[in-house]
This record gives structure tokens, sequence and C-alpha cells, in this order.
């Protein structure tokens, strides 16, 4: 049976998610940074600095000595990777022959210097590369991390480095009251659309304000009697209340008018016309504009379908309201579980109250399949 294609999940350390190159042992030729870029990497012939061709991506010195390079990435989304893509485009003669990837888990802002002794899980063991290529590694490694390490034998230039996967975010972050409920960063995703011509959906639902139409969802221009959508699943059930549909930057391409449907999934079939009930009948979309609008309060829904029409380019969609007591507890639960044991055992004795020995056998334990097992201060907390 063929493996799903990991492509299609977000890339968690991409920089327009909050990504970043924290450091590296070497970056000579060509600047660390350029590793979480979103856009696809760009070469021009007879570029030249004083250190050489210029290259959109990230290049060391030809080692002299033993050892190997390395640069280290806080994830923008912390979360479960399946796959890799160490991509060498345009690196022909400057590649490196083989690569490794790393991962770990560290609660709070850890420096870079402190994250070198931390406990660092394979992701990608040392394998070959090749050069000028997408260099596609799957990976089986079932937990969350929030930092991966990229390594490099002996040295040598990588473009971009993606890490796809699920994201999967820290509860305690997560307010007691009103949150995005379709937010990326939040556990939301897009379960399906029906056009992405000029960009992905999940730009929709990306973090801070679209800086250009490009950040956008923008579909072909229809010749039917249609209308385009985008379908969104919550981070968890919860009742929306209010909506933010923005067409900044869509000029002369903004849709003319939106709804929005819910269904739970819970209860009912989302391939079911008739499960979907009302949140926001058609109405008027102006360009360039953030609408926001009041919802009346309805049923608890697991996912969301937007309807413009009868096409166009919207920059992005909020959906704020509040998680259902049980989803919380869901939530709470999968990222506990899926912390590296050692980070569980941190949580469970600084949050949890508990001694290391108790914290070390609560987390040997897992999964946990209810919040009653935890310690009363981390369940309160949890649980909002």
């Amino acid at each position: 049976m063929s493996r799903p294609d990991f492509t299609t999940l977000p890339d968690l350390a991409v920089r327009s998610l909050g990504g970043s190159v924290m450091a590296a042992n070497d970056e000579l030729f060509a600047e660390r940074e350029n590793l979480v870029k979103p856009e696809a990497p760009s070469y021009q012939t007879y570029t030249f600095g004083h250190k050489g061709q210029v290259y959109d991506g990230w290049e060391t010195r030809r080692r002299r000595e033993p050892g190997h390079d390395w640069a280290t990435v806080r994830l923008g989304l912390p979360g479960v990777v399946r796959g890799v893509v160490v991509d060498t485009a345009f690196f022909k003669g400057n590649y490196p022959p083989e690569v490794s990837v790393e991962g770990t888990s560290a609660e709070g802002y850890p420096t870079a210097d402190e994250l070198q002794q931390a406990e660092w899980v394979p992701l990608v063991p040392r394998s070959a590369a090749k050069g000028d290529t997408p260099n596609r590694f799957d990976v089986d490694v079932p937990w969350r991390f929030t930092h991966v390490r990229l390594c490099m034998y002996p040295d040598g230039g990588v473009a971009r480095l993606r890490m796809h996967g699920e994201g999967v975010p820290d509860p305690r972050y997560l307010a007691a009251g009103a949150v995005d409920l379709a937010a990326l960063e939040h556990g939301g995703e897009v379960t399906g659309c029906s056009n992405m011509f000029y960009s992905s959906p999940r730009n929709l639902i990306s973090p801070g304000l679209a800086r250009v139409m490009g950040e956008g969802w923008e579909t072909a221009r229809r010749r039917d009697d249609g209308n385009d959508w985008v379908e969104f699943r919550l981070a968890g059930a919860g009742v929306v209340r209010l909506a933010e549909l923005d067409t900044s930057y869509f000029l002369g391409n903004a849709p003319g008018w939106a709804s929005l449907r819910a269904v739970d999934a819970r209860a009912a079939d989302p391939a079911d016309p008739g499960a979907w009930t009302n949140l926001l009948p058609r109405t008027r979309l102006l360009p360039d504009t953030r609408h926001r609008f009041r919802l009346d309060a309805g049923a608890e829904a697991t996912h969301v379908r937007l309807d413009v029409y009868p096409d166009g380019g919207m920059a992005r969609v909020r959906l704020v309201g509040r998680l259902a007591p049980a989803a919380r507890d869901e939530l709470a639960l999968r990222w506990l579980n899926l912390l590296p044991e050692g980070h569980a055992r941190q949580v469970l004795a600084s949050e949890g109250g508990l001694e290391d020995a108790e914290a070390a056998r609560l987390a040997g334990a897992r999964p946990l399949d209810s919040v009653a097992l935890l310690p009363q201060p981390l369940a309160t907390l949890l649980g909002g």
C-alpha cells in the first residue's frame, strides 16, 4: 500500500508560519535564513558578490577539518513530522552528499546554545542526497517536536528545508475564552476546496495579515453557473460567534458575495448536503476590505464551509468562538500523549506538581485516555 503524499501537509518550519533558523555553525557563502523562505528557490546566472555566486539557500565553506555542518530551526507550528524535503535546487557542484535531520521538544523559548544540550531524536538518519533535487524522506517518528536540526556531511549547500506534518497546538495557550477555531496554528485545517488555481486555500487560515494578493487564496475565473468553496475542519468542536472574511489586496478579483455553513461531524455526515446549517447567509462583500460579521449562537460544529460567489480571491478567514469542553479535553490529551517522554515528564512535574518518580511513571503510562488521570493542577490548567 502506497503512502499518502506528505507534501500535501503544512510545512511546519516555513517562515510564513513563524519558523526561524536560530543558528548555524557556518554560513559563509549563503545565509541560513533562506532555508525556511516560503517561496520556491530561484537562481540568476553570473550573480556574484564578494564571497562568490549568490545562492538562494544556505551554503557553508569547504571543510578542511573533520566534522559536519548544521543548522537549528525552530518550527513555526510544533507538531508531528510526517516527511522532510531537503531541497538542493541549483546546488550542483556544491551540495552535501549526505544529510540527516533530528528533532527535539522543548519548553518555552530556549536559546540555540541551550538546545545543544537537548535530547535530539533522529527523524531522517544519515542518508544520501542528490544535487539540484528535492530530496524526500518519509518520517515514522510519532512525537511532537518544537525544533529540528539539519546536518550536512561534510558541508555544502541546501536551498530549502521543508518539514511537512500535522500541527499540534499547546492547549495551555488556547485561552478558555474566544479563539480562532479555524487557525492553522490552533489545529485547524483545510479539508477540501473547489479550486486553487492561483494559490492554496491553506493561506486563508495562516497567521497574521496577508501582505500581498499572492498570500491569500484565489481561484480561476468561472465560466459556468457554479461557485467556489473551501471547507475547514476546526481545531475542535465549538460554537462560532464571529467571522472575519478579509479580501485585502483583492481589488478586481474579490468575490461578490459569500456565505458560511457549519456541520457537526460527530452527529452528521459532512458529505450530506442536508446536514449543513447556515452561519452567515449569502452576503455582499467589498474588494480590499476586512469584513467582520457577528453570528448568532448556534449548535457546536466541527467543520465550516465558505462559499464564494461566483469565484475570486480572499486573503484570510477567521472563525472566532469557544471550544466545547470535550474538545478542550481531546486537544489536551493529544498534546500530552504526543510529547517525547522527557518533555512529558517535565510538564507533569512542573505543571502537575508531581515528584520526579511519579511524573516518570505517568509519562510512561501514556497514551492516557482521560484528563481525570492527570494531576489536578495540570487538568485545571488544560481545561481552562
